[in-house]
């Protein structure tokens, strides 16, 4: 990881402390260029009922309407977690590039039921398993903990 990667990830985790303080769920992702321009950047939005309202989602369409293929398959994508199954299909199915993750499906997992929170409705599984083509790197050691701090945040936990 470089500095600039770095800087992305904390801005993703900027964006996930933002969402929680709109009442939403810690999540945020920042879309960047092969040249190192960020592109876009979202926080989780689904306090209003619509729980597919993720950051990754809509930067894989907002890729869609506004990059070609070849910048879109270039690009990066980071993000505070790991895309769950719906957002990993849909940047599969746009062709973006390279996903970097601070925390992992299977840590929040873990910190979930820690926390004594039901499992969700969708299976976390790794993006790989769901888009086996794209680059992947995560989690990152030194700033998972800020993300767990999050969710535990949201959860009422310690």
């Amino acid at each position: 990881m470089n500095e600039s990667e770095t800087q992305h990830l904390r801005r993703c985790i900027e964006l996930a402390t933002e969402a929680l303080e709109a009442g939403d769920e810690p999540f945020g992702s920042v879309l960047v260029s092969a040249e190192g321009k960020v592109l876009v950047e979202d926080r989780n939005r689904i306090a209003n009922g619509d729980s597919t309202r993720h950051p990754e989602f809509a930067l894989a369409r907002w890729a869609a309407e506004n990059m070609t293929p070849d910048e879109r398959a270039k690009a990066t994508v980071y993000t505070s977690g790991e895309h769950c199954p719906m957002c990993a299909a849909a940047h599969g199915w746009v062709g973006l590039g390279r996903i970097v993750y601070v925390s992992s499906s299977e840590q929040l997992t873990t910190w979930l039921a820690d926390l004594g929170v039901g499992t969700p409705p969708v299976r976390p599984l790794p993006i790989q398993t769901i888009a086996p083509d794209i680059p992947v790197e995560g989690p990152i050691a030194e700033l998972d903990e800020e993300v767990h701090a999050l969710h535990r945040r949201l959860h009422g936990g310690k």
